[in-house]
C-alpha cells in the first residue's frame, strides 16, 4: 500500500493515547510521528540517563514514569525494548495484571512476529509487531526518515487494516511477514546493514591507512553508486577484481591486508570466496579463470603466473 493511498475513514484507528516502554532509539522516534498524526503521547519509560535524556528531547512534557504506569495511562503501548528481553516483559505485564483488555501492544523487535505477545494476547490486549526497517540514531532526524520506510508487519488477520493505518500513519509502507519467517526476514536486514556499517568503517580505516585524508568524501559516491546498481540490477552490477577473476590483484590485496590490517583478512575472504560464488552462477566469473583465484582464496597468495601479490 503506498503512503500516498490514505486508508479510508473508518479503517483509521481513533485518535489514541500512546506509551512507550523503553526509551531507546526507536521508541520516542515512533511515538513523535504517532503525535504528528494526531495521537497523543501520555507517559515513557526508561531506565538509563540516556533514555531519559533522549525521551525528553523527543517527547518534551511527557512524563517519565515505570512501565506498569505506562500501560495504566495508554491506550496504544511501544515495546520498544531489546529482542532477549521482550518476552520476559510480556510476561511480566501479564503476569501482574498491567495489561488491559482492548489495549494495543507493538513491539519492534524485527525477530518476533505477533506470538510473543501472547501472554498479553491471554489478558485480552491487541497484538501488533511493527518492525520499522531503519536504522537508528534517536535524534529528531529519525521521524524524517520515517517517511518512506518499510515496517514488517506480522498481526492477526482481524488486526490488518488497524496495523497498516498505524503504519501509514507514522509515514510507512506497511510489508507483512509471515510470523514463521520473522527471524529469516530478521536475518537478512541485519546481513545488509549491521554488516555494511562494519565494511564502510574497515574501508575508511584502510584508506586512512594508506594516506587518504577524506575516506568518507571519497567513498561516499562510490559507495551510493554501488548500493544504487545493486538495489537495480542485484548480482549483474558485481564489478572489481574477484568478479573479473583478477587473481593476482586480489592476491595483492590479501598480501597488503595481512601486512596493514590482518584484523580484515578473514572477512575480505570470506566475502570475496561469497562474491566468487555469485560471479560464478551469474556468468559473470569466466571459469577458466576461477581457478587461480579461488586458489588465493582458500588460503594462497600466488596469482596468475605465480607472481606473489602481483596487481594487474
Amino acid at each position: 500500500m503506498s503512503t500516498s493511498q490514505q486508508p479510508d475513514p473508518k479503517d483509521r484507528p481513533a485518535r489514541l493515547t500512546v506509551g512507550v516502554v523503553g526509551a531507546g532509539r526507536v521508541g520516542p522516534a515512533l511515538a513523535a510521528s504517532l503525535q504528528l498524526a494526531g495521537h497523543r503521547p501520555v507517559a515513557v519509560s526508561g531506565v538509563s540517563d540516556a533514555s531519559r535524556r533522549r525521551a525528553e528531547r523527543m517527547l518534551p512534557d511527557v512524563p517519565l514514569v515505570p512501565p506498569a504506569e505506562v500501560l495504566a495511562r495508554a491506550e496504544l503501548v511501544l515495546l520498544t525494548v531489546p529482542d532477549d528481553a521482550l518476552p520476559g516483559l510480556v510476561e511480566g505485564l501479564a503476569e501482574t495484571g498491567a495489561v488491559r483488555p482492548g489495549q494495543l501492544l507493538v513491539h519492534t523487535s524485527g525477530r518476533y512476529g505477533a506470538k510473543v505477545l501472547d501472554p498479553a494476547l491471554r489478558a485480552g490486549a491487541l497484538p501488533l509487531a511493527l518492525h520499522p526497517a531503519m536504522t537508528f540514531t534517536g535524534s529528531p532526524v529519525d521521524v524524517q526518515r520515517l517517511a518512506g520506510c518499510s515496517f514488517g508487519v506480522t498481526a492477526p488477520e482481524e488486526l490488518r487494516l488497524a496495523a497498516e493505518a498505524l503504519v501509514i500513519e507514522m509515514g510507512g509502507e506497511p510489508e507483512w511477514v509471515a510470523e514463521e519467517m520473522r527471524p529469516l526476514y530478521h536475518a537478512a536486514l541485519a546481513l545488509g546493514a549491521n554488516h555494511l556499517v562494519t565494511l564502510v568503517a574497515q574501508s575508511m580505516e584502510l584508506l586512512r591507512e594508506a594516506g587518504v585524508t577524506a575516506p568518507d568524501r571519497m567513498l561516499g559516491p562510490l559507495l551510493g553508486a554501488a548500493l544504487d546498481n545493486a538495489l537495480r540490477s542485484g548480482d549483474a552490477a558485481l564489478t572489481g577484481p574477484v568478479a573479473r577473476g583478477d587473481a593476482g590483484t586480489v592476491a595483492a590485496h590479501v598480501t597488503e591486508l595481512r601486512r596493514h590490517a590482518p584484523q580484515t583478512v578473514a572477512g575480505y575472504l570470506a566475502m570475496a570466496r561469497a562474491t566468487a560464488d555469485r560471479a560464478l552462477a551469474h556468468g559473470l566469473l569466466k571459469p577458466e579463470l576461477a581457478e587461480d583465484l579461488l586458489g588465493v582464496l582458500a588460503g594462497g597468495t600466488t596469482g596468475t603466473n605465480g607472481a606473489e601479490g602481483e596487481a594487474r
